[in-house]
């Protein structure tokens, strides 16, 4: 059966994690979604990174309520078996949809951040109209809490098959800045490269910023070789054009 975004909002919101200054009116939001092996420390400091700017960040939990920890997210998504970015999507908007109503966040000002699966969720929600039941995998998507988002921060994007954005445009049209491992071996740089120019010629604002590094490049304690390796100096730096894009983009 398919969930309401009520449904899957009373879902997540147990496990989304608040960061911001401590006053009680509204801000600027950026919503942080994790990639496929879960939340790991570094979501949590860029969240932290977006709060000391003086933004509201919210760390979505896509795993723990479904009861998975990091061996089974590993397993089942990572691998490709269970939680597609299209169904992940619904997740997005859900989070989208009920965060928009605190009273301490401007719903005006919103971005969507995402890492490798949680960049493939984004990407894919924009894929959708979002005018008709199943969109998203929810009974009742709506394109309203979309209103609301001025930009997009993908870092590591998973762009290769079943993401949408290979076969499908964007419907929904973001300022959009995707930091792209020049060693990614899940998706390669000219294909991100290839996807980001196609994405360009439909008119979408998208930019991006090049960096000589594998994918995970930011997770500290990930060190397999050149498949994946930290990189303290890509890490600063997409941590800075992270701040600077929120500035940019929703003040």
């Amino acid at each position: 059966m398919l969930d309401t975004l009520q449904r899957r909002f009373t879902f997540l919101a147990p496990h989304i994690e608040a960061f911001g200054p401590a006053d009680t009116g509204p801000r600027p939001a950026v919503l942080l979604f994790h990639a496929c092996n879960g939340i790991r420390p570094h979501i949590r400091q860029y969240a932290q990174k977006a709060a000391d700017a003086g933004f509201r960040a919210f760390v979505v939990d896509s795993f723990t309520p479904r009861g998975w920890n990091e061996t089974a997210a590993v397993s089942l998504v990572c691998s490709g078996m269970q939680l597609h970015g299209y169904e992940r999507s619904g997740d997005v908007l859900a989070a989208l949809w009920g965060l928009a109503q605190r009273a301490d966040v401007d719903a005006s000002k919103l971005c969507l951040a995402g890492w490798s699966h949680g960049a493939w969720s984004i990407m894919d929600l924009m894929t959708q109209r979002l005018m008709r039941s199943g969109s998203a995998r929810l009974m009742d998507p709506t394109p309203e809490p979309l209103k609301g988002v001025k930009s997009l921060f993908l870092v590591y994007p998973y762009i290769n098959f079943p993401a949408r954005s290979n076969t499908h445009p964007w419907e929904f049209k973001p300022r959009t800045l995707a930091v792209l491992a020049r060693n990614d071996f899940l998706t390669a740089h000219a294909h991100s490269l290839n996807i980001v120019n196609h994405l360009k010629a439909e008119n979408v604002p998208i930019e991006t910023l090049d960096l000589d590094a594998t994918h995970c490049f930011d997770e500290d304690g990930v060190h397999f070789g050149a498949f994946m390796s930290y990189d303290r100096a890509c890490h600063g730096r997409t941590e800075e054009a992270f701040v600077k894009f929120l500035g940019e983009t929703m003040s």
